[in-house]
C-alpha cells in the first residue's frame, strides 16, 4: 500500500524548514489530485525530488526532501482543492519564508474540526510569527527569526493544528506544551514517536 501523502507532508515540510535536513521519504502515493502541496512548495523554493516513480494503479515514489531558504507565495484558487487539508502546513512555510504571503481562498478551513483559520492565526502569534486572519486565509510575515511569546499551545482538539505546531515547535530550543496533543491519533496514532525517532 503506498503511503498517505497527507501524513508524508508533515515530514516534507519539517525537512524543509528544519535547518541542515536530509530525509528520504518511501513509497509514497502521488495521485495527481493529491500533489497540490508538493507543487506550491517546490514553487516555494523548495529542496523536493522525486525518484523510483512506479506508475501503477496508484503511482508512488520515493521523496528526497532538504532544507532550504523559501520564498513567500500567493496561492491561486485552482491549486486550493489539491492541499486544503495542508493549509496550516502551508501556512508554516509562509512563515519561514522571507517577505509576505497571503493566502486566500481557504475559507473551507473555518469549518474544520477547528476554525483553522482562527487557531492558526492564534497559536502561531504565540510562536512570534506575525500573521493575520483575512476573512479567507492568512496574511504572513515571513522570517526565520521567530521571538517565542508563549510555550503553552493548544491543538483545540485539531489533529492538524496539533501535528503542524509539533513540527514548528521543533525550530525552537525551549520546551514547548501542547494542549490535547493526542488528539493525533484520530489520524496519525504513530507521529509523536515518528518524529523522535526522525529527531534521533
Amino acid at each position: 500500500m503506498p503511503g498517505d501523502i497527507s501524513s508524508a507532508a508533515f515530514w516534507m515540510v519539517a525537512a524543509t524548514i528544519i535547518p541542515n535536513s536530509n530525509l528520504i521519504i518511501k513509497s509514497v502515493g502521488l495521485n495527481p489530485t493529491r500533489m497540490g502541496l508538493v507543487k506550491v512548495m517546490q514553487r516555494m523554493g523548495a529542496n523536493i525530488q522525486i525518484i523510483n516513480f512506479k506508475d501503477t494503479v496508484e503511482p508512488t515514489a520515493d521523496l528526497v526532501v532538504k532544507s532550504a531558504q523559501l520564498n513567500p507565495i500567493s496561492l491561486n484558487k485552482e491549486e486550493v482543492p489539491a492541499l486544503i487539508d495542508e493549509a496550516p502546513l502551508l501556512a508554516l512555510l509562509a512563515a519561514r519564508a522571507d517577505g509576505i504571503s497571503e493566502l486566500h481562498y481557504l475559507k473551507e478551513l473555518r469549518f474544520k474540526e477547528s476554525d483553522r483559520i482562527k487557531t492558526v492565526v492564534e497559536e502561531f502569534k504565540k510562536l512570534g510569527i506575525n500573521i493575520k486572519e483575512l476573512d479567507d486565509g492568512f496574511l504572513i510575515h515571513g522570517n526565520r527569526n521567530w521571538q517565542l511569546q508563549n510555550s503553552h499551545l493548544d491543538s483545540h482538539n485539531d489533529h492538524r493544528i496539533a501535528m503542524t505546531l509539533k513540527i514548528a515547535s521543533q525550530l525552537f530550543n525551549s520546551d514547548i506544551f501542547i494542549e490535547n496533543a493526542d488528539c493525533v491519533d484520530i489520524s496519525y496514532p504513530n507521529f509523536f514517536q515518528d518524529l523522535k525517532s526522525l529527531r534521533s
